[in-house]
């Protein structure tokens, strides 16, 4: 039975999940160590986000207590080699500001450090989910009380803003200004500007 989200009392917590009790049937459901942090203690109400992962002889279930979280669990497993349990790794390890980060900075180490990625994998994640992890960091608004992500679909990215922020990138400024200082620049000039504009535009914000 595919499922959405359950809403139900924590029956048990244990290293890589929880048991979720809803109506008196329990429902096993895999999280990261960030979700389950997150979640009251025993015998309290929570929902959950969940992925459903169908398989032959068996049927799996993953948790997650935000969207964010959720979707980085999606992109993941687009990815040869990536399942659920070594997303759920990768989550652990990176949460999802910081595993955009990695990606666009193609910083394989931090990638690796999860449980069973290895240098491959940790290559493959970056090539293939790095424009994904572009539109998700330009899309990023930065508030008071610190990055509120904004997933912008990286078909509505011009080249123009993802190969600006690779530029910055590569004058050594790090990714997540880079990325903040092209917003603001695409801001301010609108969807026609160019490569160059938006560099010199960026490079203006950095000044002030």
């Amino acid at each position: 039975m595919i499922i959405a989200r359950l809403r139900g009392q924590i029956d048990d917590v244990g290293l890589d999940g929880v048991l979720v009790d809803v109506g008196g049937v329990g429902y096993p459901v895999q999280v990261s160590t960030r979700t389950r942090a997150a979640l009251p203690g025993r015998d309290e109400i929570a929902t959950l986000l969940i992925e459903t992962q169908l398989r032959e002889d068996s049927v799996t279930y993953f948790g997650f207590v935000d969207r964010t979280e959720r979707d980085w669990f999606r992109h993941l497993t687009t990815v040869q080699g990536v399942g659920g349990k070594v997303a759920l790794a990768i989550l652990s390890v990176l949460d999802p500001d910081r595993l955009a980060q990695a990606i666009v900075a193609q910083d394989k180490a931090s990638l690796a450090r999860a449980d069973g990625v290895g240098p491959k994998l940790a290559a493959r994640l970056v090539t293939e989910l790095k424009d994904r992890a572009t539109a998700w960091a330009i899309g990023t608004n930065m508030t008071s009380s610190g990055i509120r992500p904004q997933a912008v679909p990286a078909a509505d990215l011009p080249d123009a803003v993802r190969d600006a922020v690779a530029a910055l990138v590569g004058l050594q400024f790090k990714p997540v200004e880079a990325q903040g200082a092209v917003a603001a620049a695409s801001r301010r000039l609108g969807e026609a500007a160019t490569t160059g504009e938006l560099v010199r535009t960026a490079l203006q914000e950095f000044a002030r």
